[in-house]
Protein backbone atom coordinates (compact mmCIF):
# COMPACT_ATOMS: atom_id res chain seq x y z
CA UNK A 1 0.00 0.00 0.00
CA UNK A 2 1.38 3.43 -0.85
CA UNK A 3 0.86 6.40 1.91
CA UNK A 4 0.42 9.87 0.10
CA UNK A 5 2.98 12.57 0.61
CA UNK A 6 0.51 14.28 2.58
CA UNK A 7 0.45 11.74 5.38
CA UNK A 8 3.94 11.49 5.64
CA UNK A 9 3.87 15.03 6.86
CA UNK A 10 0.63 14.53 8.76
CA UNK A 11 1.42 11.78 10.75
CA UNK A 12 4.57 12.85 12.35
CA UNK A 13 2.88 15.96 13.58
CA UNK A 14 -0.04 14.21 14.92
CA UNK A 15 2.10 12.01 17.03
CA UNK A 16 4.06 15.22 18.42
CA UNK A 17 0.88 16.29 19.09
CA UNK A 18 -0.40 13.12 21.13
CA UNK A 19 3.18 13.22 22.75
CA UNK A 20 3.13 16.56 23.86
CA UNK A 21 -0.49 16.05 25.47
CA UNK A 22 1.03 13.04 27.60
CA UNK A 23 3.79 15.08 28.95
CA UNK A 24 1.33 17.41 29.89
CA UNK A 25 -0.68 15.34 31.58
CA UNK A 26 1.97 13.43 33.40
CA UNK A 27 2.88 17.22 34.57
CA UNK A 28 0.07 17.77 35.62
CA UNK A 29 -0.32 14.40 37.66
CA UNK A 30 2.92 14.88 39.40
CA UNK A 31 1.90 18.53 40.26
CA UNK A 32 1.65 18.84 44.10
CA UNK A 33 -0.69 20.70 46.41
CA UNK A 34 -0.52 23.29 48.54
CA UNK A 35 -2.91 24.48 51.38
CA UNK A 36 -1.94 28.11 52.47
CA UNK A 37 -4.10 29.44 56.05
CA UNK A 38 -3.77 33.00 56.28
CA UNK A 39 -6.15 33.52 59.43
CA UNK A 40 -5.08 35.46 62.48
CA UNK A 41 -7.19 35.59 65.80
CA UNK A 42 -5.36 38.43 67.71
CA UNK A 43 -2.97 41.00 66.34
CA UNK A 44 -3.24 40.89 62.24
CA UNK A 45 -0.01 41.00 60.17
CA UNK A 46 -0.53 43.45 57.12
CA UNK A 47 2.02 41.04 55.08
CA UNK A 48 -0.49 37.90 55.09
CA UNK A 49 -2.28 38.66 51.92
CA UNK A 50 0.51 39.85 50.22
CA UNK A 51 2.52 36.63 51.33
CA UNK A 52 -0.52 34.25 50.56
CA UNK A 53 -1.12 35.87 47.10
CA UNK A 54 3.22 35.59 46.23
CA UNK A 55 3.03 32.05 47.48
CA UNK A 56 -0.04 30.69 45.04
CA UNK A 57 1.87 33.34 42.06
CA UNK A 58 5.09 31.16 43.01
CA UNK A 59 3.74 27.39 42.58
CA UNK A 60 1.62 28.51 39.18
CA UNK A 61 4.70 29.98 37.61
CA UNK A 62 7.12 27.12 38.30
CA UNK A 63 4.65 24.62 37.62
CA UNK A 64 5.65 22.07 40.82
CA UNK A 65 2.21 22.91 42.98
CA UNK A 66 -0.74 24.28 42.86
CA UNK A 67 -2.27 26.31 45.88
CA UNK A 68 -5.66 26.80 48.03
CA UNK A 69 -5.63 29.53 49.62
CA UNK A 70 -7.80 29.68 52.99
CA UNK A 71 -8.86 32.42 55.59
CA UNK A 72 -10.46 29.62 58.00
CA UNK A 73 -9.31 26.08 59.21
CA UNK A 74 -12.74 24.12 58.32
CA UNK A 75 -10.61 21.87 55.41
CA UNK A 76 -8.11 20.90 58.11
CA UNK A 77 -9.45 17.77 59.20
CA UNK A 78 -9.64 14.10 57.19
CA UNK A 79 -13.00 13.79 57.69
CA UNK A 80 -15.79 13.88 53.94
CA UNK A 81 -16.88 17.70 53.68
CA UNK A 82 -20.40 18.93 52.14
CA UNK A 83 -19.96 20.10 48.38
CA UNK A 84 -17.06 18.39 47.57
CA UNK A 85 -14.63 20.96 49.70
CA UNK A 86 -10.90 19.31 49.78
CA UNK A 87 -9.59 18.33 53.26
CA UNK A 88 -5.83 17.09 54.38
CA UNK A 89 -6.06 14.40 52.04
CA UNK A 90 -5.95 16.18 49.44
CA UNK A 91 -2.83 18.07 50.20
CA UNK A 92 0.65 17.60 50.42
CA UNK A 93 1.83 20.12 52.63
CA UNK A 94 0.21 22.88 54.69
CA UNK A 95 1.63 26.15 55.22
CA UNK A 96 0.28 28.67 58.11
CA UNK A 97 0.95 32.50 58.30
CA UNK A 98 -1.49 32.37 61.50
CA UNK A 99 -1.67 33.25 64.96
CA UNK A 100 -3.49 32.98 67.51
CA UNK A 101 -6.16 29.96 68.63
CA UNK A 102 -7.49 29.14 65.67
CA UNK A 103 -10.73 27.29 65.79
CA UNK A 104 -9.93 23.25 65.61
CA UNK A 105 -12.09 20.55 67.64
CA UNK A 106 -10.17 17.49 68.64
CA UNK A 107 -10.64 15.86 65.60
CA UNK A 108 -9.39 18.37 63.74
CA UNK A 109 -6.17 18.70 65.87
CA UNK A 110 -5.53 14.98 65.74
CA UNK A 111 -6.44 14.71 62.09
CA UNK A 112 -3.82 17.86 61.91
CA UNK A 113 -0.73 16.45 63.44
CA UNK A 114 -1.13 12.98 61.75
CA UNK A 115 -1.22 14.52 57.86
CA UNK A 116 2.23 15.30 59.11
CA UNK A 117 3.32 12.36 61.84
CA UNK A 118 2.16 9.63 60.08
CA UNK A 119 0.99 10.61 56.60
CA UNK A 120 4.88 11.60 56.28
CA UNK A 121 3.53 15.19 55.07
CA UNK A 122 4.38 18.44 55.06
CA UNK A 123 4.39 22.02 57.21
CA UNK A 124 5.44 25.41 56.95
CA UNK A 125 5.28 27.98 59.16
CA UNK A 126 5.84 31.76 58.46
CA UNK A 127 6.46 34.12 61.07
CA UNK A 128 3.23 34.54 63.91
CA UNK A 129 2.75 30.40 63.08
CA UNK A 130 5.00 30.88 65.82
CA UNK A 131 2.28 32.37 68.19
CA UNK A 132 -0.61 29.86 67.01
CA UNK A 133 -1.80 27.09 69.51
CA UNK A 134 1.30 28.54 72.36
CA UNK A 135 -0.96 26.44 74.61
CA UNK A 136 -1.38 23.17 72.46
CA UNK A 137 2.21 21.51 73.34
CA UNK A 138 2.05 19.23 70.28
CA UNK A 139 1.54 22.09 67.95
CA UNK A 140 4.43 23.74 69.51
CA UNK A 141 6.71 21.02 69.64
CA UNK A 142 6.12 19.67 66.17
CA UNK A 143 7.02 23.52 65.06
CA UNK A 144 9.79 23.42 67.58
CA UNK A 145 9.30 26.71 69.63
CA UNK A 146 6.81 28.95 70.05
CA UNK A 147 7.09 33.22 70.37
CA UNK A 148 8.43 35.02 73.52
CA UNK A 149 8.95 38.62 72.58
CA UNK A 150 10.79 40.23 69.78
CA UNK A 151 13.28 42.28 71.61
CA UNK A 152 13.97 44.78 69.23
CA UNK A 153 10.91 44.96 67.16
CA UNK A 154 11.22 45.64 63.12
CA UNK A 155 14.90 46.52 62.98
CA UNK A 156 17.89 45.66 60.70
CA UNK A 157 18.46 42.27 62.10
CA UNK A 158 22.05 41.06 61.25
CA UNK A 159 21.63 37.49 59.96
CA UNK A 160 24.32 34.71 59.56
CA UNK A 161 23.60 32.16 57.56
CA UNK A 162 24.35 28.43 59.50
CA UNK A 163 23.72 26.32 56.90
CA UNK A 164 24.56 27.20 52.84
CA UNK A 165 23.89 23.94 52.10
CA UNK A 166 20.46 23.74 52.70
CA UNK A 167 18.14 24.70 49.73
CA UNK A 168 16.96 28.30 49.56
CA UNK A 169 19.93 29.16 51.56
CA UNK A 170 22.83 29.20 48.79
CA UNK A 171 21.39 32.64 47.56
CA UNK A 172 22.34 34.80 50.20
CA UNK A 173 25.44 35.71 51.84
CA UNK A 174 27.27 34.60 54.65
CA UNK A 175 25.72 36.93 56.89
CA UNK A 176 23.23 39.60 55.58
CA UNK A 177 21.04 42.21 57.64
CA UNK A 178 17.58 42.31 56.28
CA UNK A 179 14.76 44.44 57.91
CA UNK A 180 12.34 42.12 59.71
CA UNK A 181 10.62 41.79 62.90
CA UNK A 182 12.45 38.44 64.32
CA UNK A 183 10.61 36.57 67.46
CA UNK A 184 12.98 34.97 70.41
CA UNK A 185 11.55 31.90 70.86
CA UNK A 186 11.17 29.41 73.61
CA UNK A 187 10.23 25.87 74.22
CA UNK A 188 13.20 25.48 71.54
CA UNK A 189 16.29 23.67 71.42
CA UNK A 190 18.54 23.67 68.71
CA UNK A 191 19.13 20.28 69.18
CA UNK A 192 15.77 19.20 68.42
CA UNK A 193 16.32 20.99 64.90
CA UNK A 194 18.18 21.93 61.99
CA UNK A 195 19.27 25.66 62.23
CA UNK A 196 19.38 27.27 59.19
CA UNK A 197 19.90 31.14 59.95
CA UNK A 198 20.61 32.31 63.57
CA UNK A 199 20.98 36.46 64.66
CA UNK A 200 24.44 37.67 64.79
CA UNK A 201 24.38 37.80 69.19
CA UNK A 202 28.17 40.09 68.61
CA UNK A 203 25.50 42.93 67.08
CA UNK A 204 22.40 43.04 68.96
CA UNK A 205 21.53 44.85 71.97
CA UNK A 206 21.48 42.51 74.62
CA UNK A 207 20.76 44.74 77.93
CA UNK A 208 16.98 45.24 75.98
CA UNK A 209 14.46 44.24 78.40
CA UNK A 210 12.91 41.53 76.78
CA UNK A 211 15.47 39.72 76.09
CA UNK A 212 14.98 36.32 78.21
CA UNK A 213 17.40 34.18 76.37
CA UNK A 214 20.90 33.61 78.09
CA UNK A 215 22.03 31.46 76.06
CA UNK A 216 22.84 33.62 72.64
CA UNK A 217 20.98 31.37 70.46
CA UNK A 218 18.24 33.28 68.48
CA UNK A 219 17.45 31.08 65.32
CA UNK A 220 15.16 32.72 62.90
CA UNK A 221 14.93 29.58 60.27
CA UNK A 222 15.34 25.96 61.10
CA UNK A 223 13.93 22.58 59.76
CA UNK A 224 13.16 19.18 61.28
CA UNK A 225 11.14 16.46 61.13
CA UNK A 226 8.07 15.79 62.88
CA UNK A 227 7.53 11.76 62.99
CA UNK A 228 7.78 11.10 59.17
CA UNK A 229 6.98 14.57 57.62
CA UNK A 230 9.28 17.81 57.67
CA UNK A 231 8.48 20.96 59.09
CA UNK A 232 10.36 23.73 58.23
CA UNK A 233 9.96 27.39 59.97
CA UNK A 234 11.23 30.82 59.89
CA UNK A 235 10.17 33.73 61.72
CA UNK A 236 11.05 35.89 58.75
CA UNK A 237 7.50 37.64 56.67
CA UNK A 238 6.66 40.40 59.02
CA UNK A 239 7.97 42.95 56.44
CA UNK A 240 5.28 43.28 53.35
CA UNK A 241 8.24 44.49 51.14
CA UNK A 242 10.28 41.42 51.74
CA UNK A 243 8.06 39.11 49.91
CA UNK A 244 8.81 40.99 46.96
CA UNK A 245 12.66 39.98 47.24
CA UNK A 246 13.72 37.54 44.54
CA UNK A 247 15.98 35.78 47.43
CA UNK A 248 13.22 36.07 50.10
CA UNK A 249 10.91 34.67 47.22
CA UNK A 250 13.90 31.64 46.15
CA UNK A 251 13.74 30.50 49.94
CA UNK A 252 10.22 30.06 50.27
CA UNK A 253 9.59 28.73 47.14
CA UNK A 254 12.41 25.47 48.04
CA UNK A 255 11.01 25.76 51.30
CA UNK A 256 8.18 24.57 50.07
CA UNK A 257 9.48 21.97 47.80
CA UNK A 258 11.52 20.58 50.55
CA UNK A 259 8.50 20.26 52.67
CA UNK A 260 6.65 18.41 50.22
CA UNK A 261 9.46 15.90 49.59
CA UNK A 262 10.98 17.59 46.23
CA UNK A 263 14.41 17.18 47.46
CA UNK A 264 16.55 16.21 50.55
CA UNK A 265 19.15 17.59 53.49
CA UNK A 266 21.00 16.95 56.06
CA UNK A 267 18.88 17.47 59.04
CA UNK A 268 21.14 16.54 61.91
CA UNK A 269 20.74 19.17 64.58
CA UNK A 270 24.61 20.99 65.47
CA UNK A 271 26.07 22.82 69.07
CA UNK A 272 25.47 26.80 68.65
CA UNK A 273 28.53 28.04 67.10
CA UNK A 274 31.11 30.44 68.66
CA UNK A 275 30.22 32.93 65.73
Amino acid sequence: MKIAPRALIVFPIILAVLCAFSAAQSVTSQKKHLLVIGEEKGYRHESVSHAMATVERLGRENGLWETTLRTDTEVLTKKKLEYNAKNLNDFDAVLFFTGGSLEMDPQQRADFLSFIHEDGKGFIGVHSAAITFVDWPEFVEMVGGTYDEHPWTTFDAPIIIEDPGFPGMQQFPRAFTLRDEIYQMKNYSRDRVRVLMRLDISKLDMKNKNVHRTDGDFAVTWAKMYGKGRVYYTTLGHVDANWDKPEFQQMVTEAIKWAMGLGNAELTSRPLPAN
